[in-house]
């Protein structure tokens, strides 16, 4: 059974006869001739003229550039099995070099904080320019500006799932804008007395938490915007605040040089960290991979129960210190000493390996958390660094549920980094 239609077969006999009448091979000729049945008279002007060496010719060529397609596909293949996804699979211990993969600029003012959205590939970056705008960190192009404050929005957070955006600013107003809705701002609370520096989801996405100059913390219901609760204790401006993973306590750090846990059902303060000699500007807790080496280096037996969420925290202040602290005794276990200018961000590595500071002596140190060294220093911005952010991980939760058959998986997390600064810049930092 033949593979070619009729008119291929009459179209391929007449080019072989045409062949081998061009080359003088009569016998074959009249013998093809006869046994296929064609009358036939050959003619160089005919379309079979020359046909069979053309065709002959383009296999031979569409052979080769089916190989170089094949090898260029196996190259990008190879290449693709390294992108930021899977070379974070390969590249657990990676930290941010200079260069930066992508410069973000856009924003007329200092850029305050930076935060990834959860699953998509995109950062939040607000500004002093009252503005926050969303870009897409693994292409570092923009998508849109989000607009409604009216003064610098200070903080910038994602829900867990992603849904929601909270924004807190100057202008007292704290601002939620719905993600799948085109990023529509859908709710605004009137926060605060005065500026409002922070604010985060607690865990469960139902509440927010925010922290202001007016001294206070303030727990306000997402659905209904209603003020939950206020709580006192720090006497100055209060500049960040954090939950817990388990949402038990939140910690906040102020201009009154202390870091305060508290209650957050009941607003009482279960402990204080006093030891820093200037503002704290940002507090942050000890993620349970990070437990292991906290204790190596302050010689801590290891028990069992202090696996719990929140049993350490790390300060960075004005006095251009980090500060390692075991928030259950409220004992300073490692001053980080190194940084030439106010610490500005913290983020624990999700390895649980290292620290990485960012400050305003315009670098990131990347600190070996059981040894308490510098390891690393990167020249960030052409000024002040303001903020940092690691990019997506899963959360504690999930991480347990596949651990669930007896063997415990790797933490799932994106090799991504992110900066603002006083340079109106943002940086992406990848593999």
């Amino acid at each position: 059974m033949s593979l070619l239609s009729e008119r291929q077969k009459e179209e391929l006999q007449k080019s072989i006869l045409e062949y081998l009448h061009t080359n003088n091979f009569t016998d074959a000729f009249n013998a093809l001739k006869s046994d296929a049945g064609i009358d036939y008279t050959p003619d160089p002007k005919a379309k079979y003229a020359g046909l069979l060496e053309k065709k002959w010719t383009s296999v031979i060529r569409l052979q080769k550039k089916i190989m170089d397609l094949e090898n260029r596909n196996s190259a990008l293949q190879e290449e693709l099995s390294l992108s930021p996804a899977k070379r974070a699979a390969l590249q657990t211990d990676w930290v941010p070099r200079a260069p930066a993969a992508y410069v973000l600029k856009g924003h007329r003012g200092q850029v305050l904080k930076v935060a990834f959205h959860p699953t998509f590939n995109l950062i939040a970056s607000a500004s002093e320019d009252a503005t926050v705008k969303i870009w897409d960190w693994e292409t570092g192009e923009f998508e849109r500006t989000l607009k409604g404050h009216t003064r610098a929005v200070n903080d910038v957070a994602f829900d867990s799932k992603g849904n929601l955006l909270v924004t807190c600013s100057s202008d007292l107003f704290i601002k939620i804008w719905d993600v799948q809705n085109e990023w529509k701002n859908t709710k605004t609370f009137p926060g605060h007395e005065h500026t409002i520096s922070s604010v985060r989801f607690m865990p469960g996405d139902l509440q927010i938490v925010s922290a202001s100059r007016d001294q206070t913390i303030r727990i306000f219901d997402v659905a209904s915007t209603h003020l939950v609760r206020t709580i006192h204790g720090h006497t100055d401006w209060v500049r960040c605040v954090e939950p817990s993973d388990d949402g038990r306590l939140i910690i906040s750090c102020s201009n009154d040089q202390t870091a305060r846990l508290v209650d957050p059902l009941t607003g009482e303060t279960k402990m204080e960290l006093r030891g820093h000699d200037h503002t704290v500007e940002v507090v942050v807790f000890a993620p349970v991979a990070a437990y292991a080496a906290i204790r190596e280096l302050a010689g801590i037996p290891s028990t069992e129960r202090s696996n719990r969420p929140a049993t350490y925290a790390a300060t960075g202040s004005r006095d251009r210190t980090i500060k390692l602290w075991d928030t259950q005794t409220g004992q300073l276990l490692r001053t980080l000493q190194g940084h030439d200018n106010w610490v500005r961000a913290l983020v624990f590595h999700p390895s649980g390996k290292f620290l990485l500071s960012a400050c305003d002596d315009k670098t990131i140190r990347v600190w070996e958390i059981s040894t308490g060294r510098c390891v690393k220093t990167v020249e960030a911005h052409g000024h002040f660094v303001n903020c940092m952010a690691w990019g997506p991980q899963a959360p504690a939760d999930a991480a347990k549920a596949n651990g669930a058959n007896g063997k415990a998986e790797p933490e799932k997390f994106v090799n991504v980094v992110a900066t603002g600064s006083v340079d109106q810049t943002i940086k992406v930092w990848l593999p």
